[in-house]
């Protein structure tokens, strides 16, 4: 209400929960507030409330009781939240709610649509909101402003990517995607057809990721990052996007080489920490593994053979170094394993799995390659040898 006040000519468009005041249902709705001169305007609570994927809100909010519009100088608002921008039934074969608000908006008269999102990032989606948007517009004749959030929560990511477009879907401006940014827009110009270009497809996840790292690190109370260095390719491409989010002298490489790692994993771990720019570290896990053996032989009756019990140990002992480094020095430690590993169980529970933020959890393989020589565009960050070499544990002899 303050700031409203500081600016006596601005209208301010905001999300918040609000109560119902009724006794009956969840008690909240999830609500657009409009502010002008110190005062609540008007209050639009959400229509449809999706309860997929990674949604759930049906389980805290009640539906709106009404659509209406907001009188504002020379407009009427046609202000939606986010979902309510999502049912139009041109552009759906399967609906999830029975009727599109925008439609009603524009029996009510609407001049301007203003809808305030959180919409969640994944590859191709802004293309998906820029379509609906664009029809929208088209189809009523309005202009739409579309607002979207920018940041990271938890395994959330919102790349922002707000747009404007005039009455007939053309863009009038496109923000960026993943940084914040304010700008005025004029609602009466006419747009361009030329102005909006669907993001690289690779570069929007390399974003995407940077900006989770940078979020989550600084909304959990850390400004460092460690994670270990394996001399593969995943450890590679988290280093170089935790270096990205947080600055190279925020981030500790550690190497921990083991009775069966091979002199590459430690020499390419190295060159790539001094391609960056990091901290660094060597730190051999040989002698704790000799001594795991001596102490668990006579238990587990071990052999000569080298098994998977043997093998989660080095993995286990690797993630305790990195634990007792972040507890000591307040790093969080990033692990490195991305989601082809982790669909198919190739990783260590309390080894690998254990770490602080998953970073490529959800990057298949094949992506975390193109990563790489995305990362390699202009100069050799990541070092050829690392990209082309053969993906291996080095837990056992080859």
């Amino acid at each position: 209400m303050g700031i409203s006040q500081e600016y006596p000519q601005t209208g301010i468009l905001f999300g918040a929960p609000q109560l119902t005041g009724k006794k009956t249902g969840k008690g909240l709705f999830n609500t657009a507030l409009f502010v002008f001169q110190g005062k609540i305007l008007d209050r639009q609570h959400k229509s449809l409330l999706p309860s997929y994927d990674v949604f759930d809100e049906t389980r805290y909010f009640d539906p709106a009781p009404d659509i209406h519009v907001t009188p504002f100088k020379d407009q009427i608002l046609g202000i939606s939240v986010c979902e309510d921008a999502w049912n139009d039934p041109d552009l759906w074969p399967q609906r999830f709610y029975p009727f599109d608000p925008l439609e009603l908006l524009v029996k009510k008269r609407a001049t301007l649509f203003i809808n305030i999102s959180a919409s969640p990032f994944y590859i191709g989606k802004e293309e998906i909101r820029y379509r609906i948007i664009q029809h929208h517009a088209k189809k009523h004749q309005i202009p739409f402003i579309f607002v979207n959030q920018v940041g990271g929560n938890d395994e959330l990511i919102f790349d922002g990517r707000s747009v404007c477009v005039d009455k007939n879907g053309k863009s009038l401006i496109v923000f960026p995607a993943f940084h914040e940014h304010v700008q005025t827009i004029d609602t009466e110009l006419t747009g361009a057809s030329n102005r909006y270009h669907p993001q690289n497809k690779i570069e929007s996840v390399y974003e995407a990721l940077i900006l989770g790292i940078r979020d989550y690190t600084k909304k959990c109370g850390f400004s460092k990052a460690v994670l270990g260095l394996s001399g593969g390719i995943d450890s590679a491409v988290v280093c170089c996007l935790a270096k990205e989010a947080i600055g190279s002298r925020n981030v500790l490489g550690v190497t921990m080489p083991g009775p069966y790692s091979s002199k590459g994993s430690v020499e390419d771990s190295k060159k790539l920490a001094k391609n960056l720019g990091i901290q660094f570290k060597i730190i051999p896990i040989s002698l704790v593994y000799t001594t795991y053996i001596q102490s668990l032989t006579e238990h587990l009756k071990l052999g000569e053979e080298i098994d998977v019990t043997l093998e989660n140990i080095q993995a286990r002992i690797r993630s305790n170094i990195l634990m007792a480094l972040s507890n000591k020095f307040g790093y969080l430690v990033l692990s490195t394993g991305n989601k082809s590993e982790l669909a198919v169980g190739y990783c260590t529970l309390y080894g690998d799995m254990s770490e602080g933020l998953a970073v490529i959890s959800d990057v298949p393989k094949t992506m975390v390659y193109q990563l790489a020589h995305l990362i390699n565009r202009k100069s050799e960050v990541i070092p050829e040898e690392i990209i082309k070499k053969a993906p291996s544990a080095e837990l056992k002899p080859e």
